[in-house]
């Protein structure tokens, strides 16, 4: 799949060079909204870099260069400034999640564990709460004016992202300097975006999506970033299709369960005009054509355009984007009666099929896993770990390499045995499917969120699993919704499931 080139100044221009670019102007840069209200938080360029400076001051007080400082903080303007201010002071950022909750204090133990990061920019009511390393309150420092950006070679790392942990452990992909500009400037081209394209949404800045498109983008650009919590988005769905409506020819992205989320609350949405909202991408976890179509049909009344809708495919180790549909929309294409959404063509990288599985190669790919040695794309090519095949040009995704389940030498795929089983019973909410084995071989076993939970739910699901895939199930566990396991971005982790359900089955007998 032949790509357009990142152009060589592109892959020259350090990526702070872009913040004192706009600077030179007093417009808005970002824009946090806060609830109840909304109340809108703004800074402008001029107050970005200013603050940005007095984050690499302090750090540069406490830190060396090439030392990790991990970003821990609220989604607010302090994760923003935190993050820049890393990179403007030439330290290795680690964006992280809050450590709320056992899951999210492990995520942030084991990623502490890995980078062992030098310092810890994080929000003030989180002091105490961070693992012990040296810790700075973003909302503590003060503004600076003469702080230059220190000097990195396009090589340098500029942060790592930890990958969502869908089927192993979280690692540390090494994003370069070059990377995330090659990757801003994909973004960029793709959705025909300038100076005055305003970009928004609500994915947290810890994933690479909201990472890319809410912060690094806009200051590729110069233009406007606006964001809420994805607290505020769960709350009430419908204020991200409200922030879309303010902004005429904005830019947003969102896994593919938001888009479900909003079509169910869409009959409560006042008037509103969606007539110029520019893309909405639909990435991060498995597009779903069932989705596509309910989306399209709960806000096409308000006149969204259908070619607005664009799913598109990424992962951390691409520094987010890969591929992503164009001006025409989303393409469903129905393959062996099953209707499967094309994720589009590339954009400044290559990609191509070996043996099934989704290689990629460009600037834009990371140069490995953090304090590992393997080279994480030999030859060039990052090995996705992911399932595809191309048609007529664009490319489709099947499923994950290692989350394929094979029993009697048929390859069944879990995201489609999840979605027979959400389609079983109208009381069966997220389902998770994995391989399993027993004395009998290879098998499958799902553990699904419900709201009822009795005999006949689990007789609908066994049914619909034997009548879709010919397969019996060897364990079905019926849990309360949202007790499904998921990563920090929100794709359901199989991994997760499977160790939690059937290894403790095992284990206990």
């Amino acid at each position: 799949m032949p790509p357009a080139e990142v152009p060589d100044d592109v892959l020259a221009t350090p990526f702070t060079d872009y913040l004192l670019r706009n600077a030179g102007t007093d417009r808005p840069a970002f824009t946090c909204r806060t609830f109840p209200g909304p109340t809108d938080h703004t800074l402008t360029w001029p107050q970005v870099l200013a603050r940005v400076r007095g984050v690499a001051r302090e750090l540069r007080r406490v830190t060396r260069p090439g030392d990790r400082v991990a970003i821990v903080a609220r989604q607010d303007l302090g994760y923003v400034t935190g993050f820049l201010g890393t990179l403007y002071a030439g330290r290795v950022a680690v964006p992280l999640s809050v450590p709320t909750g056992r899951t999210g204090r492990a995520r942030v133990e084991s990623a502490f564990a890995d980078a062992a990061p030098a310092a810890c920019l994080t929000s003030k009511d989180l002091l105490d709460k961070v693992p012990p390393v040296t810790a700075l309150a973003v909302e503590d420092i003060e503004s600076a004016d003469a702080e230059p950006p220190a000097p990195v070679a396009m090589t340098d790392p500029a942060y790592l992202q930890y990958t969502s942990g869908s089927t192993r452990r979280p690692a540390g992909a090494v994003i370069s300097h070059r990377a995330l500009v090659a990757a801003c400037w994909q973004t960029t081209r793709c959705y025909r975006a300038g100076a005055s394209t305003p970009l928004a949404g609500w994915v947290p800045f810890f994933h690479d999506m909201g990472l890319v498109l809410l912060i690094g983008t806009p200051v590729f650009l110069g233009s406007r970033s606006v964001f809420l919590t994805p607290m505020e988005f769960v709350r009430d769905p419908l204020r991200w299709i409200r922030l879309l409506a303010e902004l005429p020819g904005v830019v947003t992205a969102a896994p593919n369960f938001a888009f479900d989320l909003a079509a169910e609350a869409a009959g409560d949405l006042e008037a509103v005009d969606l007539s110029q909202v520019n893309s909405l991408l639909n990435g991060s976890e498995p597009v779903r054509a069932a989705t596509v179509e309910a989306f399209e049909r709960a806000f096409a009344p308000f006149g969204l355009p259908r070619a607005a809708h664009k799913p598109c495919y990424g992962l951390a180790e691409a520094t987010v984007f890969v591929t992503s549909a164009g001006d025409e929309g989303p393409t469903i294409t129905t393959f062996d009666g099953e209707p499967r959404v094309s994720v589009g063509r590339p954009y400044g990288q290559r990609v191509r099929i070996v043996d099934k599985e989704i290689q990629v190669s460009g600037p834009n790919v990371a140069d490995g896993y953090w304090g590992r040695d393997d080279v994480l794309a030999p030859g060039g090519w990052l090995r996705t770990g992911d399932l595809g095949f191309v048609h007529d040009g664009e490319l489709y995704v099947t499923g994950r390499l290692k989350d394929l389940i094979v029993v009697d030498g048929r390859n069944h795929h879990p995201q489609d045995i999840e979605a027979t089983v959400e389609a079983a019973h109208p009381g069966v909410r997220r389902a998770a499917a994995f391989a399993v084995r027993d004395g009998h071989g290879e098998g499958v076993a799902v553990v699904a969120g419900c709201v009822t939970r009795d005999e006949s739910v689990e007789t609908a699901v066994r049914r619909a699993v034997s009548a879709a895939h010919d397969l019996p199930l060897r364990a079905l566990w019926l849990v309360r919704p949202g007790e499904v396991p998921r990563t920090s971005s929100g794709k359901v982790s199989r991994t997760a499931a499977r160790e939690r359900w059937w290894d403790e089955n095992e284990r206990h007998g």
